[in-house]
């Protein structure tokens, strides 16, 4: 069974790297997709639309232009995996799971035990809480059996 995994979250570790090596190693047919992980080129993805003075209204261009790619992305994805990382806040992680929830688009998370109860909701939403990329590979191993 072929699938396609949306990749969401953190920006600042190898996670990415890390669960389609796994997948690639266990022979899993599955495509992965995810938003721009260049933090700067994300940031200024709005700025070739005109200057702003305001931090806000640069943010909001650019966030726009995101969404043209994270939801179409989602939105053709077979699961997502929501990334929570210990040391920023992932708004815009917390925001992709939503997304998935209202679309009934399947997820899981993959962060610590430390951050569960601020994630409480996200969690409750997932399919699947996972602490490693380990778990998550394992998941897509089972839910590709043919």
């Amino acid at each position: 069974m072929s699938f396609t995994v949306y990749l969401s979250g953190e920006i600042h570790t190898d996670w990415r790297d890390a669960i389609q090596r796994g997948a690639e190693q266990a022979g899993l047919d599955v495509d992965f997709t995810s938003a721009v992980t260049d933090h700067d080129a994300s940031d200024a993805a709005g700025d070739h639309l005109g200057g702003e003075e305001s931090g806000f209204w640069r943010d909001h261009k650019s966030s726009k232009v995101n969404a043209i790619r994270t939801r179409t992305l989602i939105e053709q994805a077979d699961l997502v995996v929501v990334r929570f990382g210990d040391k920023y806040k992932q708004w815009n992680a917390a925001f992709d799971a939503g997304f998935c929830a209202a679309l009934g688009t399947p997820y899981v998370t993959l962060h610590s035990e430390e951050i569960v109860h601020p994630l409480k909701e996200v969690d409750a939403a997932a399919m699947a809480w996972t602490t490693t990329t380990d778990q998550v590979v394992e998941i897509l191993t089972y839910v590709t059996r043919s």
